[in-house]
């Protein structure tokens, strides 16, 4: 009975995951990319007073949305790009917090870290 739960359980959240890592990929896709193009993005890492880290922070977005995709057939790679986008996330709740931003500026990161921390533990 609990490996019929346990294979049901799979068959359920497989899916889920999946569309759960195409999300989060294309999002740090789109946010990593912003740093290099997007003006108001490059403002907004002024506001951080991180302007000087700002295409080092695109460039690791962007590997870690390919690795997140990589790990639809490699698990171990997508497993270390969740990590990695977390740990990225909890420093920019932090940053959010240093800068006193509210908790609606806040609500991203949070929602980020909450998600890659979810599928580096359950989804890989």
């Amino acid at each position: 009975m609990q490996r019929y739960a346990a294979e049901h359980r799979h068959r359920i959240l497989a899916p889920l995951n999946s569309v759960l890592i195409l999300f989060s990929a294309l999002s740090f896709l789109g946010y990593g990319s912003a740093c290099f193009w997007y003006p108001p993005m490059q403002r907004e890492f002024e506001r951080y007073r991180l302007e000087s880290q700002r295409t080092l922070v695109g460039g690791l977005q962007i590997c870690a949305a390919i690795g997140l995709l990589a790990g639809l057939s490699q698990p171990w790679m997508g497993r270390a790009a969740a990590v990695g986008l977390a740990l990225m996330m909890l420093v920019a709740v932090g940053v959010r917090i240093r800068i006193k931003d509210t908790l609606l500026q806040r609500l991203p990161a949070l929602l980020y870290l909450a998600l890659n921390a979810y599928l580096s533990l359950a989804a890989f």
